[in-house]
């Protein structure tokens, strides 16, 4: 463990009294704005949200896997958007740079990313190249002592906010790992442009938007690992670990829905008494509740097994599928346990009901566990 018992429960109340105090009172006006508060944000930096995984060697707090996805399920609590913006700094965005990046690299970025400063964001995704990532077309050309880079990224996470950008670029026409490499590029580099912020089904303040790279000119130097060939291979490796905090994350909004499910069925009155009385809606409760535990035990497992230092490609990619399945199951309940109120912006469940659909698409489709999970069962038993 990275930090003592006593620490560790010290961040976990931190981080809770945080959640409820701060994060789940703003929700309402994020969701109405898109606009994170600026204060919020800084108290985000000051509890180390944004360095959860990065080493105190650069300035973070060195969290291992199961001590991430604890601290994860509490920010689960409350709206996505908040853990979104802290979310590449802990995740792709610093851990490939942690994997593989050369040592002028890590001392000049994670500190930034550790603290908050920069805000991290990695461009993988385009028009032409979502789940199958091998053919992605923005290209780098290796020019002298500098890259050009040339291509238009979609659906990119905090592109509107983000300091830094992790690019994965085809620097050989060959299909293959070895043809995409990662490239750090800063913001307001000339070439480098920004679409307009998309308007999305849910998590609103979550922001996303087009990158668009036309003769963006880098130097050398902002090549990962300053070896070509790299970025795919890297970005694979801290997949399962983004996967396994997707589904910390899922865990805890789906503790939040049943929390505020429960308390509704309590209050609601039907044919004089509460509607928590019916067996029916205790069915569902009990139904989310089940679904609930088994997705936490499955994570915490999956985390540990990692800790170890064990492959878990398997165990995440199961997580990631069961637990983003299971939080719109849980979250559709919560709807029907509020009836008509359910339906309504008033109640946080409505919000909740679009914000958890993304989870089941992004960081690997639930189709795309499915594939890497067949894949890895048939590989063990050849």
């Amino acid at each position: 463990m990275a930090l003592d018992n006593e620490t560790l429960t010290l961040l976990l109340d931190a981080v809770r009294r945080f959640v409820n105090e701060r994060l789940v009172p703003a929700e309402d006006e994020l969701a109405s704005t898109g606009v994170m508060p600026e204060g919020i944000v800084q108290e985000m930096r000051e509890l180390g949200l944004f360095g959860l995984s990065i080493s105190p060697d650069y300035g973070g707090l060195g969290l291992t896997m199961e001590e991430e996805v604890r601290v994860v399920f509490e920010l689960g609590q409350t709206s996505p958007a908040f853990r979104s913006l802290a979310g590449t700094n802990i995740g792709i965005g610093s851990q490939s740079i942690v994997m593989s990046g050369t040592d002028e690299q890590r001392n000049h970025y994670l500190p930034l990313l550790a603290s908050g400063e920069v805000v991290g964001s990695f461009a993988l995704t385009e028009p032409e190249a979502g789940s199958d990532a091998m053919s992605l077309r923005t290209s780098a050309v290796r020019d002298g002592d500098h890259y050009i880079l040339n291509g238009t990224k979609r659906f990119i996470t905090n592109a509107p906010i983000a300091g830094l950008f992790s690019v994965m670029a085809r620097t050989s026409q060959e299909r293959g790992a070895d043809s995409i490499s990662c490239f750090l590029v800063e913001a307001g580099t000339p070439g480098l442009t920004l679409g307009k912020p998309d308007k999305k089904m849910g998590q609103a303040g979550a922001l996303t938007c087009d990158v668009v790279f036309e003769d963006c000119r880098v130097p050398a130097s902002s090549l990962l690992g300053g070896k070509e060939g790299t970025g795919f291979r890297t970005a694979m490796r801290v997949l399962d670990k983004g996967r396994l905090h997707i589904s910390a994350l899922c865990v805890g909004i789906a503790e939040r829905l049943v929390r505020d499910a429960a308390r509704y069925a309590l209050e609601r009155k039907q044919f004089g008494q509460p509607i928590a009385d019916f067996q029916l809606v205790q069915a569902m409760l009990a139904d989310s509740q089940t679904e609930l535990y088994a997705a936490r035990c499955m994570v915490l497992d999956a985390a540990r097994k990692r800790d170890r230092g064990e492959n878990t490609t398997l165990e995440a990619a199961c997580c990631k599928l069961y637990a983003s399945e299971m939080v719109g199951r849980v979250a559709d309940r919560a709807v029907q346990i509020h009836g008509g109120a359910g339906y309504m912006a008033e109640y946080a469940v409505e919000r909740f009901y679009r914000d958890v659909r993304l989870f089941r698409i992004y960081e690997g489709t639930s189709q795309v566990q499915q594939v890497v999970i067949a894949r890895e069962v048939l590989k063990a038993h050849r």
